[in-house]
């Protein structure tokens, strides 16, 4: 290249626009300018009250594309948009955001493109969309006209200035500013002013799938609050919803790629609400000391629940209350997703978990209703090992009767039935009749023996919907036989798949009422599966197994960490465990065959038949200890190869009690983390992930590597 071309190349590098008195360059200035803006791309946000706050929070960007596509269209003024996987409904006119399936207050909603930050924390606030569009207009044609230093006044007399596209402020304004306002020097701290959501730190999630394979409704414990940060129950549901939805990413990742599998619809059922708005929280409050006036709120609000459920009245308001919710939101969840096909399962929380169990153990099976309640006691009250007739007669001293009640084909349940004409009919005399009666009699108040129902003849041919006359199990109050509260218990219209107990007193419950063991054979009359899932160190949860296998002392089945294997310090502990054993086996084998030494006769006449003795004995020694010793150092084949527990029908043979693993922190002290462990279960990995495992189960779908 020759010197004169290599100093044109220079100089065009140097100097690569054109001069500013040419022409040309005033059309290309124009261009660059015009081209520099483009339209800002809006986002809808809802408004939440928080800790007395207003927060706006952005739609997930399938719901803001569907909202921005609906306000497009030029039709908003009646049109209702289902947002947050159909939970919500927004009301595009009115600009507000229901609730669909529980009560709620509305929340305002806005289409947003310009934000500035707020008050006290780093969350942007959205400006008004009538104030947004001036601010688009200012912001416009200072880009277009290249004309900066823009100052607009808010309708709240706030003032923000454009300096230029990466510097715009909003001041406030000072109280007791004259009419005229006041210069922004004199308006405070400047706050950062951004356009277009894409320039603000927000989270923006993509959405849910819109396919539902399962629903499960989610009923809580005593009092409003459901766990340390005193959140309600549509709250902590919501997390227990969005871990599943992770983990439906993670764990089932191949299942979702081959679009198997949608996601499971979490919706919660609140009972809490209707019970304290029958005024009884006035009664209360009537008779409430004046000293210590939080606590006692506290407990009125909170730890009565569980007194409310065990008196007739409010018992009756409970149980219609969960059963009516689940009963109505099913309906409206069909009525609005026509094409699920799933199941539904149910899920409760302590109290829940308790009141769930007695509606389920009060449904009537479809195919045989009359049949299933005569059994019912036989089945479950079983308070140990139940003596029979003759063991009971032999106890009054009157096993001479016992051919009379034989030949009559007389059972226990039916002498529990007859009067005292029934017994002079068969020839018992006035002593023994009175002796029989009173020891019956008062074994059926305090075991509780139920009565038979009557069945509807229309019974066979009911509809999948019951009408409102149809909704209870039976006419007159109902005792199971394991000391419920006799109210009426009302149906289900549907049959749930599964019910999963979080730390759930259910167990201790039921032994209160007189019940110490569960038989084998009973299963729910319309649910297949129970789950008993707890934390090792949560004070209200108990274990159900034992009840059903008291003789018998096993561990529950540990619920594997979501990540695989066992937590760290879980398996360490088990090491050290391991190793003192094998220390402790060498340590006794060590001593056994120094006694042995010690031991021996020192007779000469003896010593060789006793050395062949022994050569024949130690090869049988040293196997018993060498099997000893692998014994205790490989415990986990041993533990495989055990023959399994068989825990009863309850969960269709399966095991009931489900342990989560404990964090590394929890072990140092199991008392500081006592309240923690009841209210740990709605952001717990671990319990999604079993939920979803069971579930998807169901559907012939597993976990894309099961977890040791």
């Amino acid at each position: 290249m020759s010197s004169v071309e290599s100093q044109q190349e220079q100089s065009s590098q140097s100097d690569p626009s054109p001069s500013p008195n040419s022409c040309s360059s005033f059309e290309l200035l124009d261009m660059d300018a015009g081209s520099l803006y483009e339209p800002v791309s809006p986002h809808w946000f809802y408004c939440k009250i928080i800790d007395s706050k207003e927060t706006w929070i952005p739609f997930n960007s399938q719901d803001s594309q569907q909202l921005e596509e609906a306000y497009s269209s030029g039709k908003d003024c009646d049109r209702i948009v289902p947002t947050d996987g159909g939970r919500y409904d927004v009301h595009l006119g009115e600009r507000m955001r229901y609730a669909v399936y529980w009560d709620e207050l509305a929340s305002e909603v806005r289409r947003c493109t310009w934000f500035y930050k707020g008050d006290k924390d780093n969350k942007y606030v959205p400006y008004s969309e009538s104030f947004s569009e001036v601010l688009e207009e200012t912001y416009m044609l200072a880009v277009t006209l290249d004309e900066w230093k823009k100052k607009l006044e808010s309708p709240n007399r706030e003032i923000i200035i454009l300096h230029n596209p990466k510097l715009m402020v909003h001041y406030q304004p000072v109280a007791g500013s004259d009419e005229w306002g006041s210069a922004p020097a004199e308006q405070g701290r400047p706050r950062t002013v951004k356009r277009g959501v894409e320039n603000i730190s927000v989270d923006i999630h993509c959405g849910e799938p819109l396919q539902i394979d399962h629903l499960v409704f989610v009923v809580h414990g005593i009092g409003p609050a459901c766990d340390l940060r005193f959140r309600s129950i549509v709250q902590c549901v919501n997390d227990f919803r969005s871990v599943s939805l992770n983990l439906l990413q993670t764990h089932f990742k191949k299942a979702q790629e081959n679009q198997q599998i949608g996601r499971v619809e979490f919706l919660p059922v609140n009972w809490h609400s209707p019970l304290h708005s029958t005024g009884v929280d006035v009664d209360l409050q009537r008779i409430t000391l004046p000293s210590i006036n939080r606590l006692r709120h506290f407990t009125n609000d909170t730890i009565l629940d569980v007194f409310f459920y065990n008196s007739p009245t409010y018992c009756q308001t409970i149980v219609d209350t969960v059963a009516s919710e689940m009963n109505r939101i099913y309906i409206l969840f069909l009525q609005r997703n026509p094409d699920f096909k799933g199941s539904v399962s149910i899920a409760g929380h302590s109290l829940g978990s308790l009141i769930l169990f007695d509606i389920l153990t009060n449904q009537k099976d479809s195919l045989g209703d009359t049949d299933s309640k005569k059994d019912l006691p036989s089945i479950f009250m079983d308070q140990g090992d139940t003596p029979t007739l003759e063991e009971e007669l032999k106890k009054l001293q009157l096993s001479e009767f016992f051919s009379i009640f034989e030949k009559e084909k007389i059972d226990k349940e039916a002498l529990t039935l007859c009067t005292d004409k029934d017994l002079q009919e068969m020839g018992i005399p006035l002593g023994p009749r009175k002796k029989i009666l009173n020891y019956f009699r008062t074994r059926k108040n305090s075991m509780g023996v139920n009565r038979p129902t009557p069945q509807s003849p229309a019974g066979a041919n009911m509809s999948n919907i019951p009408k409102e006359s149809e909704f209870y199990s039976s006419t007159d109050g109902l005792d199971v036989g394991i000391g419920q509260v006799p109210v009426k218990y009302p149906r289900l219209i549907y049959k749930p798949e599964i019910f999963f107990a979080f730390g759930s007193p259910i167990g201790m419950f039921l032994t209160v009422r007189g019940l110490k063991r569960i038989d084998p054979n009973y299963r729910f009359p319309t649910c297949k599966g129970f789950f008993n899932i707890y934390h090792p160190f949560d004070p209200v949860a108990y274990r159900i197994e034992p009840m059903v296998v008291p003789g018998v002392e096993f561990e529950p089945m540990l619920i594997p960490h979501h990540k695989g294997r066992k937590r760290m310090h879980l398996e360490l502990r088990e090491g050290l465990t391991r190793m003192s054993m094998d220390l402790k086996n060498n340590l006794l084998g060590s001593l056994r065959m120094a006694w042995k030494s010690f031991t021996r006769a020192p007779y000469p006449a003896l010593q060789a038949s006793e050395t062949a003795e022994e050569t024949e004995a130690e090869p049988e020694s040293n196997s018993e200890k060498h099997s000893d010793v692998n014994t205790e150092e490989n415990p986990v084949p041993v533990k495989e190869e055990a023959p399994p527990i068989h825990v009863g029908m309850l969960n269709g043979g399966q095991r009931i009690d489900y342990v989560l693993q404990e964090k590394p922190i929890e072990s140092f002290n199991e008392y500081l983390f006592a309240l923690q462990s009841h209210l740990c279960y709605w952001e717990s990995e671990d319990t999604v992930l079993l939920v979803l495992k069971e579930i998807y189960q169901t559907q012939g779908i597993f976990l894309d590597q099961p977890l040791q």
